[in-house]
């Protein structure tokens, strides 16, 4: 099985509408909140340079893409999904990888976030650096929310003012962050 992790190109747009129709059929099978997204945005997002997509043996293993908001002030990690025939060989824990590095690459400035309710992406961004936060730690753009309108919960969040949901919302530091946060100690060993 040869699989490839790739910054989605112009030509995977082809692999577009059978991302959506993998995220329309995950949300069906789980019952929960995985937004429905249409192939014009995977294809801009592709396009942009803003996704990964895992390539098995030519076929599509899987995609994720990223968002800023606040005017880059945040990122989200969006959309992540695994052809399900392709499921339980570490694909998700590697596009996830991908996409959080893009991020960090591309917007270096900004905080990197997602909301989810699968238990194994919240084990695989805590490994990442996320910790979980409240609502209110993330963007407040009326656009990211709006994104959950075709999410089948998404009535509670609105019953809740957008303070919580079924989703659990996490969030890692920038990449400058992480710089700043960095201290060389070096200097202060002393030899005896």
């Amino acid at each position: 099985m040869q699989i490839k992790i790739l910054v989605a190109q112009p030509e995977h747009t082809v692999y577009a509408r059978a991302i959506c129709t993998l995220i329309e059929e995950s949300a069906k099978a789980r019952g929960t909140g995985i937004a429905k997204r249409k192939p014009e945005y995977v294809e801009e997002k592709m396009l942009t340079g803003k996704a990964i997509i895992a390539l098995v043996d030519g076929e599509i293993g899987g995609f994720s893409y990223i968002e800023t908001w606040d005017h880059g002030k945040y990122v989200a990690n969006s959309g992540l999904i695994v052809n399900p025939q392709f499921r339980r060989h570490g694909l998700a824990r590697r596009i996830k990888a991908a996409v959080f590095e893009l991020s960090r690459k591309k917007y270096p400035e900004a905080k990197v976030f997602g909301i989810t309710t699968s238990l194994p992406v919240m084990k695989i961004n805590h490994d990442l650096g996320y910790r979980p936060v409240t609502f209110s730690e993330l963007t407040q753009d009326d656009a990211f929310w709006a994104g959950c309108k075709t999410c089948p919960n998404y009535d509670i969040l609105q019953r809740n003012e957008r303070r919580m949901c079924l989703c659990t919302a996490m969030l890692a530091p920038s990449a400058d962050e992480v710089r700043a946060m960095e201290v060389d100690l070096s200097d202060m060993i002393v030899e005896g």
